[in-house]
């Protein structure tokens, strides 16, 4: 496969018509007044299976042909980009087998299993994702359609920043989580058409700078899996494809501290009535933590996901509300 073209986000958006959400993009003026900017939240946590990852598993599903439509589809993911295989599978009448971790989110399993999938569960530290995926493969004849190292996926992943740049006009920033990079990949294509001028970063975990660390060696480098809240970014190493994208295209890599992520999903929730898992509020936490000029900008920030049980949610925001007293208690 070679890497996409803007034509191809237009294309994708063209056959998501009428099956993806069109998401809301919202405005908050408390985060505008803090910050000296003008903010426009594009809300993924509000698309089908509660994330992003339904544009781009639709877009790619939707062009099997009737060889692969009867043998099914095979996907490895942490949840978000497994539910978006499985729902799309399930719409498009194709047989879908997903590999998830085994401590992969309860909410992204079960709903996984209640799009009609089959889960087969592996060891993150442990096992190799890839090769159980290579595996069924050979063994059963599925076409593997991985996350985000895929021309499709990226494509239909740029439809969100597509629509937000539709809706808004031209941006100065655009912030955008990364995981693996096709979020990021496929938003730059739509700056490409929608703002030109505008500056994309992406912004990943502190304990998982992968996409940092490539971008500034200019070339790929892998870590050990990151221990970090945000699940849907613990990725050891950009895709290829993506990367390809995003060394030409990007204005850099950020990076949030799982403090901050927690920090960004207490505002979103209480100012803004938004629930957003930590791997969706990577854009929000790394525009406030970038030291950027923002003052009197147009800032564009995706929010890329919502699935986040809600025990974890409020577990989190206790914790760090725990470590809060503590701290000024300690000062008193």
């Amino acid at each position: 496969m070679t890497p996409p073209t803007h034509a191809d986000v237009v294309a994708a958006a063209g056959r998501l018509a009428g099956q993806a959400n069109k998401t809301p993009v919202l405005n908050s003026r408390t985060a505008d007044q803090e910050s000296g900017a003008s903010f426009f939240f594009k809300c993924e946590n509000l698309q089908r299976v509660g994330a992003f990852k339904f544009r781009g598993a639709f877009n790619a599903l939707c062009q099997f042909n009737e060889a692969q439509r009867r043998h099914g589809v095979v996907a490895f993911s942490t949840g978000n980009h497994a539910q978006a295989v499985a729902l799309s599978a399930r719409m498009l009448g194709i047989p879908a087998v997903i590999v998830m971790p085994h401590d992969a989110p309860r909410i992204k399993t079960t709903a996984t299993r209640g799009y009609g999938a089959e889960v087969i569960f592996y060891d993150r530290v442990q096992d190799d994702r890839e090769k159980i995926a290579d595996d069924l493969v050979g063994s059963r004849g599925l076409t593997l359609l991985p996350p985000y190292d895929h021309a499709d996926i990226i494509a239909g992943q740029g439809t969100a920043a597509l629509e937000l740049f539709d809706e808004v006009g031209p941006l100065d920033y655009l912030f955008v989580p990364v995981g693996g990079g096709g979020l990021l990949a496929g938003s730059l294509l739509a700056a490409s058409i929608g703002s030109a001028s505008c500056k994309v970063f992406g912004v990943e975990p502190a304990a998982g700078n992968d996409g940092q660390q490539s971008l500034r060696a200019g070339q790929l480098v892998r870590i050990p899996t990151p221990a970090t809240i945000a699940d849907g970014a613990q990725t050891q190493c950009l895709g290829k494809m993506p990367f390809q994208i995003i060394k030409e295209r990007a204005a850099d890599i950020l990076t949030a501290t799982d403090a901050q992520l927690v920090d960004a999903m207490r505002f979103l929730s209480e100012r803004m009535k938004l629930i957003v898992e930590p791997t969706g509020c990577l854009g929000y936490a790394g525009a406030l933590a970038s030291g950027l000029p923002l003052r009197g900008k147009r800032v564009g920030v995706i929010l890329s996901g919502g699935n986040i049980d809600l025990a974890v949610f409020g577990r989190l925001l206790a914790e760090a509300d725990s470590q809060a007293n503590s701290a000024d208690r300690g000062n008193n």
